[in-house]
C-alpha cells in the first residue's frame, strides 16, 4: 500500500512542479496586472478569461478523461486527438462570426476583437488537450512539465514586455496568451501525425460514451469556478470584479496543492481498478491530503496580509494597496478549494466503476446551487457574497460525490480524522483572527500558531508510528 501512495507523491511532486511554476508565475503575473491595470480593466479581463475557461469544456468534450480511460486501444488517440482537431474550427468561427454581439452581451461594450483573441486561444488550447493527456497517462510526467513550462515562461515574458514596455493594455495580455499557446503546440509537434490516422467509430463511440456524461460535468465545473465574474459585473461592476479576481488569485496556492494532486490522483486511481488494496489506500490518502492542505490554508490565512504588503521596491508592495479591501475573501476560497480537494479523493470509486452520470449529476447540482447563491448573495454582500457561494456549492457537490460513491464502491474513509483536522485549523485560526490587532507581538503569534499545528496532529495520535516511520521515507529526497 504505502508503495502505490509513494509512487503516488513522486508524480504529484513532478507535476506539481509544472503547476507550481505556472501558478507561480500567474502568481507574479496577478500583482503586475494590479500596477499596470485599473480595477475595472482586471474586471474585464477576469471576465473574458472565464468566458475562455467555460468554452475550453465544450471544445474539448471532456474526450481527454475519455480517452485516458480508453488509452490502451491503439486507436483511441488518433480518433480523439483528430475530433478535437476539426470541430473546433468550426467552433471559432462562430464565435468570430458573432464577436460583437457577445463582447456586448457579455461585457456590456463593443469591444469585437477581444472574442477573436479568445476565439484563437479556444483554438490553440484545444488541439493540445489530447496530447497533455497523453503524456498524463503514458507517465511522461517530465515532458509534460517542460512543454507547460515553457509556455507559461514565455506567456510571463511576453505579458511584461507587452504591458510595461509597450503599454498594449488589455490586447497585450491577450497577445501574449495567443503567442504562449502556439508555443505549446510547436512543442506537441509530434502529435500531428495522428492527423494522417483514420477516425476509428466504434472506439470513438466507447470514448464518447464515457466522456459525454463527463461535459456537463466539466461545465458544472467551471461555472462553480468563473460564472460568479459574469453575474458580479452584471449585478456589481467591473472595478468589483477587478477586486475580486485579485484577491481570489491569492488563493492560488491551495489551488496549486488541489491541482498537481489531480493531475496525479486520477492516472493513479484508473491503474488500481482492479486492486484489492484499493480502498484502504483511498482512505489513507484522503487522511495525508487533508492533513497538508489544512496547514497550507492555516499558513496563508495568517500570512497573507504580511505576503501582499512586501515592497519589491521602496513604497511599492507587491499587490497595490486598492486590492486590499478584498482579503478577507482569501481564506474562504482556499476553504473552498480544500473541499474542492475533498471532491477530487471521493471521485475515485466512480472512476473505478465508471459511473461518469453520479459525476455529472453532482456537478450540475453543485453548479446551480452556485447560480443560485451568486443571484442571492452578490446584490447584497459583493465579494464576500461571490467567495461564501463558491465555498457552499463545493461542499454541496462534495457531499453529493461521497453519496454517489459509496453507493458504486464503498470506502471506508476515517471521517473522524479529517473532521479533528479540519477543527484543529478553525481553532488556531479563529485564535489568529480574535488576536490581531490586539498584541504588538502579532507576528510571534502567528509563529507560534502555525507550529502548533503539526504538534498537535503529532501528539494526538493521528498518524500510527507505522505511518510516520513511512512519511519521513517519502520524504527523504534521494528516495523521490
Amino acid at each position: 500500500m504505502f508503495k502505490d501512495i509513494k509512487r503516488l507523491g513522486k508524480e504529484t511532486v513532478i507535476y506539481g512542479f509544472s503547476t507550481v511554476i505556472v501558478r507561480l508565475l500567474n502568481f507574479i503575473l496577478m500583482p503586475f496586472y494590479t500596477h499596470y491595470l485599473l480595477p475595472q480593466e482586471y474586471g474585464i479581463v477576469a471576465t473574458l478569461f472565464s468566458f475562455i475557461a467555460f468554452l475550453n469544456i465544450i471544445y474539448g468534450y471532456g474526450l481527454n478523461q475519455g480517452y485516458m480511460r480508453h488509452y490502451k486501444n491503439e486507436n483511441a488517440l488518433p480518433s480523439s486527438f483528430n475530433i478535437i482537431f476539426y470541430t473546433s474550427i468550426p467552433l471559432s468561427l462562430i464565435l468570430c462570426l458573432f464577436s460583437k454581439q457577445i463582447s456586448y452581451s457579455l461585457l456590456g461594450i463593443n469591444e469585437y476583437r477581444f472574442i477573436i483573441y479568445c476565439a484563437i486561444i479556444l483554438y490553440l488550447d484545444s488541439i493540445t488537450l489530447i496530447p497533455f493527456a497523453d503524456l498524463r497517462i503514458t507517465h511522461r510526467a517530465k515532458r509534460f512539465v517542460f512543454v507547460r513550462t515553457i509556455s507559461i515562461i514565455s506567456n510571463v515574458i511576453l505579458n511584461i514586455l507587452f504591458l510595461a514596455s509597450f503599454k498594449m493594455g488589455i490586447d497585450g495580455i491577450f497577445y501574449a496568451n495567443i503567442c504562449s499557446s502556439f508555443i505549446s503546440l510547436l512543442l506537441l509537434g509530434e502529435y500531428f501525425k495522428n492527423l494522417f490516422y483514420k477516425i476509428e467509430i466504434k472506439v470513438l463511440k466507447e470514448i464518447f460514451n464515457y466522456s459525454l456524461p463527463l461535459l456537463p460535468a466539466g461545465l458544472s465545473m467551471v461555472i462553480m469556478q468563473v460564472i460568479d465574474r459574469p453575474i458580479m459585473m452584471k449585478l456589481a461592476s467591473a472595478y468589483d470584479v477587478g477586486i475580486y479576481q485579485a484577491n481570489y488569485r491569492l488563493a492560488i496556492i491551495m489551488n496549486l496543492i488541489v491541482t498537481m494532486f489531480d493531475q496525479a490522483w486520477r492516472p493513479f486511481v484508473i491503474e488500481r481498478a482492479e486492486d484489492s488494496n484499493a480502498p484502504e489506500i483511498f482512505s489513507k490518502v484522503l487522511n495525508y491530503f487533508s492533513f497538508i492542505a489544512l496547514f497550507i490554508w492555516l499558513l496563508l490565512s495568517i500570512f497573507i496580509g504580511d505576503i501582499v504588503s512586501i515592497e519589491i521596491r521602496k513604497g511599492i508592495p507587491i499587490v497595490n494597496s486598492i486590492y486590499y479591501q478584498g482579503l478577507k475573501i482569501v481564506p474562504i476560497i482556499m476553504g473552498a478549494y480544500f473541499l474542492n480537494g475533498l471532491y477530487i479523493n471521493f471521485i475515485a470509486p466512480l472512476i473505478i466503476k465508471k459511473n461518469t452520470k453520479a459525476i455529472m449529476y453532482s456537478t450540475i447540482l453543485g453548479a446551480a446551487s452556485n447560480l443560485l447563491f451568486n443571484f442571492i448573495l452578490i446584490p447584497k454582500y459583493s465579494i464576500v457574497g461571490a467567495s461564501l457561494s463558491c465555498f457552499a456549492s463545493y461542499l454541496i457537490m462534495a457531499v453529493l460525490i461521497r453519496y454517489y460513491s459509496y453507493k458504486s464502491y464503498p470506502v471506508r474513509y476515517e471521517y473522524r480524522k479529517v473532521a479533528f483536522l479540519i477543527s484543529v485549523a478553525i481553532f488556531l485560526y479563529l485564535i489568529y483572527h480574535l488576536s490581531n490587532g490586539r498584541f504588538t507581538h502579532i507576528f510571534l503569534i502567528k509563529i507560534a500558531l502555525i507550529f502548533s499545528y503539526p504538534v498537535i496532529i503529532y501528539f494526538t495520535g493521528f498518524f500510527s508510528r507505522e505511518e510516520l516511520d513511512r512519511i519521513k521515507s517519502l520524504m527523504r529526497l534521494k528516495s523521490i
